[in-house]
């Protein structure tokens, strides 16, 4: 049928150029991006695997940041570990040389003083040692488990993918009370003592003072400990104790460090007992902080608790190793898993070079041509006037 108002051969031609259009475009946006799926409508499912693949890969990247961050604070933990060892080697050549009888008291003397000092160093690195702003000798980290000490390290893309590692309380902690109680005679006066705190408390220890019988405690909390000041947090947690300390049974004053009690009455025997508990005493040198070299038995003593102590830091620093080698072949994993995971989504995700430009030359030269047949469609339809002439 010939006919002007309807040109089929011309819808015929638009529809496909506008087809090849599409895919034309398809083709370009693939070249330009790199990508096979730029949107859900190139591939629903691909987009949807593709996605969970990203935040598979991220999270193993993350992860793997997260084990070289704790293999560094473990490494960290150990370079202390390492002049810890080293100062308990010193102290106990000097327990061995203190403990010869062809030294002198005096000569004794000398040598306590280079191990007392080298103890007090010891005390200070498991008290001083951080990283990223975290104690992390002295026991004091407490994480979400509530354990002290615990470390929990992330080395996974998904919930509860963890390695723990408990660093502990490695060093000790000086915690000392200091009593002496005046006994007035019974001409009328008051009796009266004082208690003086000295040494490092931490939140958790207890102290009790026991006044004619009757004990009465306080437990260092985290605000009294909360000041870089030492003698700052001995004068709050004295403050603290002062206050536990009933009016009737004696008042007190509280001076920095030195509580000062007086009895409520006249000619009481006002007999004055203090405990402590530090949960510090358990921490892996505890045994060392009261030791001295001067005077032979003395001397002879401190070698076996310096040996046990030695023993002590070195199993710390065999579980610190095993952990650095544990996180080190974790780290490794999680590298090849997000190269492989990566690889996977490859495959799905990105453009294939050589078919993207095989169809852009396609789909570019049927452009030309539909162009070429749509003209010729659009023209044959004048032919229908040459039956009017």
């Amino acid at each position: 049928m010939t006919v002007i108002n309807t040109n089929v051969k011309s819808l015929i031609s638009q529809n496909a150029l506008n087809k090849n259009n599409r895919a034309l475009s398809a083709a370009m946006e693939q070249l330009s991006t790199g990508k096979r799926i730029n949107s859900a409508k190139d591939d629903a499912a691909g987009l949807a695997i593709s996605s969970r693949m990203t935040a598979q890969i991220r999270g193993l990247d993350q992860a793997v940041r997260n084990g070289n961050d704790g293999i560094s604070m473990l490494q960290t933990a150990e370079g202390a570990l390492i002049e810890v060892t080293n100062m308990l080697q010193r102290m106990r050549e000097l327990s061995v040389q203190a403990a010869n009888d062809t030294y002198a008291p005096q000569d004794r003397g000398y040598l306590d003083q280079e191990f007392q000092q080298l103890k007090d160093e010891i005390h200070r690195v498991s008290r001083a040692t951080q990283w990223n702003g975290m104690n992390i000798l002295d026991g004091s980290f407490v994480g979400d488990e509530g354990v002290a000490g615990k470390f929990a390290f992330q080395i996974g893309a998904n919930e509860g993918q963890t390695v723990t590692h408990t660093l502990g309380d490695i060093g000790f902690r000086k915690a000392v009370i200091e009593t002496e109680v005046t006994r007035e005679p019974a001409t009328g006066v008051a009796q009266q003592g004082t208690i003086t705190l000295s040494g490092t408390y931490a939140a958790g220890d207890s102290v009790s003072v026991n006044l004619s019988g009757t004990a009465y405690s306080y437990t260092v909390i985290a605000a009294d400990v909360a000041s870089d000041d030492n003698d700052t947090n001995l004068a709050a947690i004295a403050t603290k104790l002062k206050g536990v300390i009933p009016a009737g049974t004696a008042t007190s004053t509280v001076s920095g460090a030195v509580i000062t009690y007086t009895a409520a009455a006249n000619n009481v025997d006002l007999a004055a007992t203090v405990s402590r508990t530090v949960v510090g005493d358990e921490a892996a040198l505890a045994d060392i902080q009261d030791l001295d070299i001067a005077t032979t038995p003395k001397a002879s003593d401190a070698l076996a608790a310096l040996d046990i102590g030695i023993d002590t830091i070195n199993s710390a620093r065999a579980d610190i190793g095993a952990m650095i080698n544990r996180l080190t072949y974790a780290v490794d994993n999680l590298t090849n898993v997000s190269q492989y995971t990566s690889a996977s989504r490859s495959t799905i995700q990105d453009a294939d070079y050589a078919k993207a430009s095989s169809e852009l030359a396609r789909t570019q030269i049927i452009q030309q041509a539909a162009t070429a047949v749509l003209a010729q469609a659009n023209q044959q339809t004048q032919t229908v006037l040459k039956l009017l002439q």
